[in-house]
Formats: structure tokens, sequence, C-alpha cells
């Protein structure tokens, strides 16, 4: 049973920039891809719900440890983070069994008020599977009443000096397909949010699954308007991004002239999957502890991991990030 992180909550001040010098810690984990996944019923059946259900079987279930995961949950709630954000990939193929399962374990990482999610490609891995996907998650995706806009993404959740910002790329695909796409509505909504958390002076921490980059991913895995989704935050700004989806720990940057980041660049940070057994060091599992702090009118960005030790199953501190 995971047991519950110890999160603080600080909750939005009148107007940020009235607040003294500052640090907010997010943890970040991702495609959890929680097992053992349950057999489909002939009423699930679904050509792409075949095809990964077998690829389960072959080689994901051995490279899914819950075991690990459940204690690596225990370790980023002993390290007391302002914040959880969880990027998708909660579950496999997409079954209602799955997403009952996922929500009882998001309920065990603490309050939704500290936890943040954002869907992945499996947990919208066939059309079916979206009422699901947006029942189960919806204590997680609740946004402040302050930027509602009457959908649930792009949602906005301030704490602290802190804007946290949940988009979604999950979008049924056919079979052999891993692609994103946010959609027209998503960036102008996203440009909106930049633009009146930025004037706030809060740091601006996007959450997304898919990595927000034009280049590489290939045609079959990647983020379809991601072109798009850069051009609006080099325009507008932004702290961090947060990704998952490639399963292993990555950094890029974006250069923007609106950002507060020191040195005019936002670090794209992705994490490795939280329950991979794999003995690469890039992708064995492991999550990041994203700290923010405020510099004057910028902020600083920092970065460490932790994760599955090399050789064994304990968790301890990995290489970091070179944000």
């Amino acid at each position: 049973m995971v047991r519950a992180a110890s999160l603080a909550n600080p909750r939005p001040p009148a107007n940020a920039q009235d607040r003294p010098p500052m640090s907010f810690v997010v943890a970040h984990l991702t495609d959890v891809h929680l097992g053992p996944l349950p057999r489909p019923r002939f009423e699930e059946l679904r050509v792409k719900r075949v095809m990964g259900y077998v690829n389960w079987k072959r080689a994901r279930e051995r490279l899914s440890d819950m075991a690990a995961l459940a204690r690596l949950v225990d370790d980023m709630g002993a390290q007391k983070p302002d914040h959880v954000a969880v990027t998708g990939d909660l579950v496999n193929i997409g079954l209602p069994s799955e997403f009952r399962r996922a929500a009882q374990w998001m309920g065990g990482i603490g309050d939704p008020d500290d936890v943040s999610l954002t869907p992945g490609n499996h947990d919208a891995y066939v059309r079916d599977a979206m009422p699901h996907l947006a029942a189960a998650f919806a204590p997680w995706t609740q946004g402040d009443a302050e930027y509602a806009h009457g959908e649930t993404f792009p949602f906005v959740r301030v704490r602290g000096d802190v804007a946290l910002i949940g988009l979604s790329t999950a979008t049924p695909t056919g079979p052999l397909m891993a692609t994103g796409r946010l959609g027209a509505r998503q960036i102008e909504a996203l440009a909106a949010i930049l633009s009146k958390t930025g004037a706030s002076g809060l740091a601006r921490v996007i959450l997304i699954h898919h990595p927000p980059l034009a280049r590489g991913g290939g045609p079959l895995r990647s983020l379809i308007d991601a072109r798009a989704f850069e051009a609006t935050v080099a325009r507008h700004g932004a702290e961090a991004i947060l990704h998952g989806h490639t399963h292993k720990s990555m950094v890029d940057h974006l250069a923007s002239p609106a950002t507060r980041v020191e040195g005019g660049r936002i670090p794209i940070i992705g994490a490795p999957s939280a329950s991979s057994a794999s003995t690469d060091p890039r992708q064995r599992a492991a999550y990041h502890l994203i700290r923010l702090e405020r510099a004057g009118e910028h902020w600083r960005i920092s970065a460490r991991a932790r994760g599955l030790a090399l050789g064994s199953g304990e968790i301890g501190e990995r290489t970091a990030p070179a944000v």
C-alpha cells in the first residue's frame, strides 16, 4: 500500500510580487504503468487493446516493478515536496478497471490539492477510455476558479508563487501509434494563461506528457502540434516544462525573451518511468525534485533525481538532470 506523502500546501497571496523571496519544490514522476494488467473482458476487446495486452505480457510486464514503485513513492513523501506532478500514463490499455485502480493509487500519494495530474497516450489508449479518464482523474485536474474557461485543460493551480499549468496531449490513436495533440483551443488558452500568470510574477511550470519539441520523437510518437506549442511558450514565457513519455531522464531548453529564468532559456525536463526496472541509468525508475527559487525579478531552477540504485533495489540519489 502506498503511504501518503506529507506535503506542504501554501495558498496563493493576493499578489505574488509582494511576497519575500521563496523556494518551491515540485516532485515530478511519470509513466507509472500500473500493473499487473487485468485481462480484458470480451466486450472490452479492441484491436489496439489486444496488441497492447500481448506487448505487456511479452515485454513490458518484466520491466514494470510495482514494489519498487511503492518504495519510490514512499521516498518521495519523505522528501516533503511542496507539490507532486504526475505527467501521465498511469494505465496501460485504458480498461475501466485500470482507471479505478489508478484513482486509488493517486489517492495514496496525497491530498488532491497537493497533487496534479496530466494524462498520457496510454490513458487515452482507445476512444471508449476517454470518459473513464475524465471521471477517474477529476480530483487531480481541478483548476483554480480564477482561471476557469469551461474546459478541464489547460488547468491552472496556483500554489505560493508558482502556477502549475496542466495540459492534455492525450488523444485516442490507431494501432502502433503513440502521438499526442494539444489542439488550437488548448494552445490559445495556454497563451492567455501564460500572459496572465506571468504578469502576476508567478513562476509558470507547465505539465505535459509528450515532449513538446518540434524535433525528434518520430512520426508515431511525437506531439503533432509541438511547433505551435514552442512558438506560444517562446512568445509568452514559462519558467519550467515537465514531461514524460520517453521513459528516460532528459533535458532540453527553449529560448524565450519572456521567461524569467536566469539566462533566458526555459528548461524542458523529462523523467524516466517511475516503475521501470531497466538497467539503463537514464531509464531506471526515478523521480525528479525540481526547485524554483526567486532571485529578484528572476527565477533559478535546479533539480535532483532520486530512484533505484544501479545493481540494487535501494532508493537513493541519482545523477541529476543538468538544468
